[in-house]
């Protein structure tokens, strides 16, 4: 059964009612926000608007008090739903990095026969231009992309968000590019009506002081839960009245929280600052951008990337992208191991094989006891009859293939032993009848 997007997710949001609202990983911190909100406007609308229905003139005006206060906290939650139940800006992650990227090569990825391939790493910065100046963009290792300018990653969702403001907690949800709008009327709401219990619940006490001719201490025993009420309003006043305030500021200079606190030392330009006016009318009355996300959506399954061709099967094909024959792969694969013996072995027509072989292990000897001595590399060595047959070309020389108790008759290309030919080849000067075919062949 096929899965859908957000039954795959990487990140650590948590998703309800089929993907179709996106908290944030502490979403069990949200019903303890909304006891904030609807406990002190259920005891406000008990014990303080129920009071004042016929406090106001005409007799009955006194019920928009309750009305108001169930309207204001109608408004705070679901504008509470509004911030923490939708996508904040998370731009989606790469299955792989990206391939039209500059990268330089030093990690281990994968094996190649004998020798490793190194991976891919990509600079850890890059500039973007944005209105007109140069912006310095990390890349998140994370979700392998180039974050875009004012987006950064969420250590708490694991995502990268744009124009990430914070993490808040009190919501559940990263405030970023979607859902910033909401988060800022949602704190202005709660302090409006807080703002609003205070006002009734301290204008309750003034109708005990005037109706029964009471000073202020005796009315505040008479309504204990007004004082309660005031109390709690003034304490919350200071923290949502508080983030009003700042993100009052923050708006009027196009600023993110994040940005704010990250480079207030920098005194650098603030590049997306257009103006106190133009700054609140793209906060508040620009189209909310879709979501890059499809969280309903089935998942795809990835194309494979295509392979780079082996070194064998490119030196198959020649230069037209023709195949070429197995023994033509052979012969090449052959002259350019000629090229790297260190030492060009000559074959002089009419000169003994045996005195060949004699020579060559002469030689070979006298390149070990160099290489011991001085450390060298290895040289590769060829046997006089590999050297004769796969150089044909070079010569007109074909002997026939010494019979295997002559020493290595099959062509593979190993070391020849200095140990002396064994006396079955004859006494060093050769065998009769590979001197007899090599005297015909030339002449």
């Amino acid at each position: 059964m096929e899965k859908r997007v957000y039954e795959v997710w990487k990140g650590s949001n948590k998703f309800f009612l089929g993907g179709r609202l996106v908290f944030g990983p502490d979403v069990r911190s949200l019903p303890i926000t909304l006891l904030l909100i609807i406990a002190p406007a259920i005891v406000f609308c008990i014990f303080v608007a129920r009071h004042l229905r016929h406090a106001f003139y005409p007799y009955n005006a006194g019920y928009a008090v309750m009305v108001v206060a169930v309207v204001f906290t109608l408004n705070v939650l679901i504008i509470l739903f509004l911030t923490s139940a939708r996508d904040p800006g998370i731009i989606p992650r790469n299955s792989r990095p990206p391939d039209d990227e500059p990268h330089h090569d030093s990690s281990i990825s994968a094996e190649a026969g004998n020798r490793q391939t190194p991976g891919r790493q990509f600079p850890r910065t890059k500039e973007v231009m944005v209105n007109g100046i140069l912006v310095r963009v990390k890349y998140c290792s994370t979700c392998m992309l180039y974050r875009p300018p004012r987006c950064s990653h969420c250590s708490i969702c694991n995502n990268c968000v744009e124009r990430f403001d914070h993490h808040c907690p009190w919501v559940g949800q990263c405030i970023g590019l979607r859902n910033y709008r909401f988060f800022f009327m949602f704190v202005s709401s709660a302090t409006l009506l807080c703002i609003y219990v205070f006002s009734m619940s301290a204008f309750y006490i003034k109708v005990l002081m005037d109706n029964h001719h009471r000073t202020v201490w005796e009315a505040m025993k008479e309504s204990p839960p007004s004082v309660a009420l005031m109390a709690y309003c003034f304490v919350a006043l200071w923290f949502v009245g508080g983030l009003t305030g700042f993100h009052l500021y923050l708006i009027g200079t196009n600023q993110t929280t994040y940005e704010n606190f990250r480079h207030r030392a920098d005194s650098r330009i603030n590049i997306y600052d257009h103006g106190c006016p133009s700054n609140f009318h793209e906060a508040f009355c620009t189209k909310v951008n879709p979501s890059k996300n499809n969280f309903r959506a089935f998942v795809q399954e990835e194309v494979p990337r295509p392979t780079l061709p082996s070194t064998e099967g490119a030196k198959a094909e020649d230069r037209d992208g023709e195949p070429r024959s197995k023994v033509d792969t052979e012969i090449e694969n052959s002259e350019d191991l000629l090229l790297k013996v260190s030492e060009p072995c000559i074959i002089e027509a009419g000169e003994d094989l045996s005195k060949i072989s004699q020579r060559h292990n002469d030689g070979e000897n006298d390149k070990d006891i160099h290489s011991m001595e001085g450390n060298d590399p290895p040289h590769i060595t060829l046997d006089v009859e590999s050297i004769m047959s796969l150089d044909h070309r070079a010569s007109t020389i074909q002997p026939e293939p010494i019979p295997s108790s002559c020493g290595n008759g099959s062509g593979s290309h190993h070391r020849v032993q200095p140990e002396p030919i064994p006396s079955s080849c004859g006494n060093g000067s050769g065998s009769p009848e590979i001197d007899s075919t090599v005297t015909k062949e030339v002449g």
